[in-house]
């Protein structure tokens, strides 16, 4: 029986997603991308899952798209393979809860893109990361977008013109992932992020995911009123009730998820 591409594991409110073709530094194929996609939005329906972790087997997190996928296609297979390989950049956006990547080793091309795209990710001292497909004559577009929105455009355009690759110390600096840890910590220090944030109100985290992402593309003064009825629409739940009278009388909260 074949390997899985993808494995997921469900802990309480975590669920684990784990990028699983490690003897080949989990490079993306066909299979494997339509697996990644399908595996959060399994995550994203499970009312039982608060936060998603996503991980990669072996050695690294991820070396991009499978090289082997790039011959014999003509244009309209090409775009429909590249609208693939983009397809958990949608989703991770479109996702009410937080995907946290777990990042070891390489995070290059598509995987790097993948950890951009993510809301947040945890990094161990070992990890780097590269926009790199210039190198073989091709280019990082793809990842390029949740890249600028973290950096801005000319360090995007350092990163996917020259195809450098960077450590996690200067990626935490640039913000691109938010914290870096031993590489014997790293799983542990992941697992606390998700954890910590899967005991707060589902409802606030949710309601401030949709929000941060939403007002991205809209000028100052509308995203103030936009965000602004959004926190209207969330003190008015049961859990925003809850989650004050709880700490008025100093104890844990009970989420409904009303």
């Amino acid at each position: 029986m074949p390997q899985a591409n993808i494995l997921v594991e469900k802990n309480g409110h975590i669920g684990e997603i784990t990028l699983n073709r490690p003897d080949d530094m989990n490079t993306f194929t066909v299979s494997f991308a339509r697996a990644l996609n399908d595996s959060l939005l399994d995550m994203e329906a499970d009312d039982n899952v608060r936060t998603v972790v996503i991980k990669g087997a072996g050695k690294h997190f991820s070396a991009g798209i499978s090289l082997a996928e790039f011959k014999d296609k003509d244009h309209r297979q090409y775009r429909h393979l590249i609208r693939l390989m983009d397809e958990h950049n949608h989703t991770i956006a479109n996702m009410k809860k937080p995907v946290i990547a777990s990042v070891k080793g390489y995070a290059l091309a598509n995987g790097a893109g993948l950890v951009f795209a993510c809301d947040l990710a945890v990094a161990s001292e070992d990890a780097k990361f590269g926009t790199t497909a210039i190198n073989v004559g091709l280019i990082c577009l793809g990842p390029a977008v949740p890249l600028a929105r973290s950096v801005g455009r000319k360090k995007t355009l350092e990163m996917v013109l020259t195809g450098d690759i960077i450590s996690a110390t200067e990626a935490e600096r640039l913000g691109l992932i938010n914290r870096v840890v031993p590489e014997d910590e790293l799983e542990t220090a992941t697992m606390a992020l998700a954890e910590k944030i899967a005991a707060k109100n589902p409802l606030s985290v949710r309601i401030g995911k949709t929000g941060i992402y939403g007002m991205q593309d809209l000028p100052y003064h509308q995203s103030l009123d936009y965000l602004g009825e959004l926190f209207a629409a969330l003190c008015s739940t049961e859990d925003a009730h809850e989650g004050i009278q709880a700490f008025i009388e100093k104890r844990e909260p009970a989420w409904k998820g009303k």
